[in-house]
């Protein structure tokens, strides 16, 4: 096969969660542009809307599923309605997640740090366990997680603890999935990004402009991601062309963790 038939996907479902905006958006539209039919979830049933509207004028198939996936009852009723509605999902990329809070360790309270761990890591396991389990009687699929730097690195301004030790769960989650479902032609992989310019971070740099800066400089690269970024890596993972690659961690940062 020629190496860029490789990265087609036609004929191929692809679910991106937290798919319309930011990181997930720039997903989405990756492998919509290599021929998936993609299906995008989120809580905001406005986002959602535009999205669709967005990537559909640009003659990409794409539809969408309202959920909030911070509650884990919501995340087992989304896989009810795609196993029903939407079969089969070949593709799942598990990119809802966040931080939402920054209070110190020692006043955070047990609620908030159990919603933290739902938003990036319960979810992420009741999705796999479902939508990946659907996977194994075809002997094919792809399951793409979105972990962060801060799975490896705790980050200087941050507070609470919570979002590291999610996503450092989510790193190894991903690799012990990988190793039990190799065998059944799954893989099973991770992206660990560093700072991105998204809309959530641009928040952040609202409230506070020089933070920016501050973190630009500490990027060898000089600057933030931009969200289109991520888009060819998820594709390449999401792809034929990664066919041999499982269970690694693969960090998109400009050299953030280089200094």
């Amino acid at each position: 096969m020629p190496v860029l038939d490789q990265f087609r996907l036609d004929g191929k479902r692809a679910l991106v969660t937290g798919g319309s905006r930011g990181l997930g958006l720039e997903m989405a539209r990756a492998l919509g542009e290599a021929g998936a039919q993609v299906i995008i979830s989120g809580s905001n049933a406005d986002n959602l809307q535009k999205a669709c509207t967005e990537l559909g004028s640009e003659d990409l198939h794409v539809t969408s599923v309202q959920a909030d996936l911070s509650r884990p009852e919501e995340a087992e009723r989304m896989c009810d309605v795609l196993l029903k509605e939407h079969p089969p999902i070949d593709i799942l990329v598990n990119n809802v997640g966040g931080r939402r809070l920054n209070t110190p360790t020692e006043d955070l309270a047990l609620e908030d740090w159990h919603r933290i761990m739902d938003l990036n890591l319960t979810q992420v396991f009741i999705l796999t366990k479902r939508l990946g389990a659907a996977m194994i009687p075809r002997q094919w699929g792809r399951i793409i997680n979105i972990a962060s730097i801060n799975a490896f690195w705790p980050g200087k301004v941050m507070r609470g603890r919570s979002y590291e030790t999610s996503k450092a769960a989510l790193a190894m989650f991903t690799k012990a999935v990988a190793a039990d479902w190799a065998m059944h032609g799954i893989t099973v992989n991770a992206i660990a990004p560093g700072p991105f310019l998204t809309d959530a971070n641009r928040r952040w740099i609202g409230e506070r402009p020089e933070f920016e800066g501050e973190v630009a400089t500490s990027i060898p690269m000089g600057r933030w991601g931009r969200p289109g970024e991520i888009g060819p890596l998820a594709l390449y993972l999401a792809s034929e062309a990664s066919s041999f690659m499982t269970g690694s961690v693969l960090v998109l940062d400009g050299g953030k963790l280089l200094w």
